[in-house]
């Protein structure tokens, strides 16, 4: 993978939605801090997040946290905490959660369609289909 040039941060990408205000953009920002690690992945002029709450410091509250980044879906992550700064950190957790199973689905090794391997020779190698029965070595031997 190559480097990015200009990595994705939550201090640049983060907007405050519904129910915060910028006087809380900050602080949301130092609760989001572990994020910057996998967000440095992304370039930053494709990344967004927003973050908001409904019924804030109410029964019922909810705190939603969206993240667009080019060229994948919308990963959304949601939290009923009663605490806000509880919630958040659920918000935070669930949305790495999200982002590193996306990344693992990209991959080769799981996903066989984006599988590049080649022989010693540079051409090209079919590897087996996991859902094809394999051809058993000996099929005509008996067995035992």
């Amino acid at each position: 993978m190559s480097a990015v040039t200009n990595p994705a941060t939550v201090a640049e990408c983060l907007r405050v939605g519904t129910g915060f205000s910028q006087g809380d953009r900050n602080w949301i920002a130092e609760q989001f801090a572990t994020l910057d690690s996998r967000l440095a992945t992304f370039h930053a002029d494709a990344t967004e997040l927003e973050v908001s709450v409904k019924n804030r410091e109410a029964r019922g509250q909810r705190v939603t946290l969206e993240c667009w980044i080019a060229g994948r879906q919308k990963v959304v992550t949601t939290s009923s905490e009663q605490d806000l700064r509880a919630a958040l950190h659920d918000v935070r957790d669930d949305l790495r959660r999200k982002l590193n199973d996306a990344k693992t689905r990209q991959e080769p090794r799981n996903n066989k369609h984006l599988r590049d391997v080649t022989s010693a020779t540079g051409e090209p190698v079919a590897l087996p289909d996991p859902d094809q029965p394999r051809a058993e070595a000996g099929a005509g031997a008996e067995t035992r």
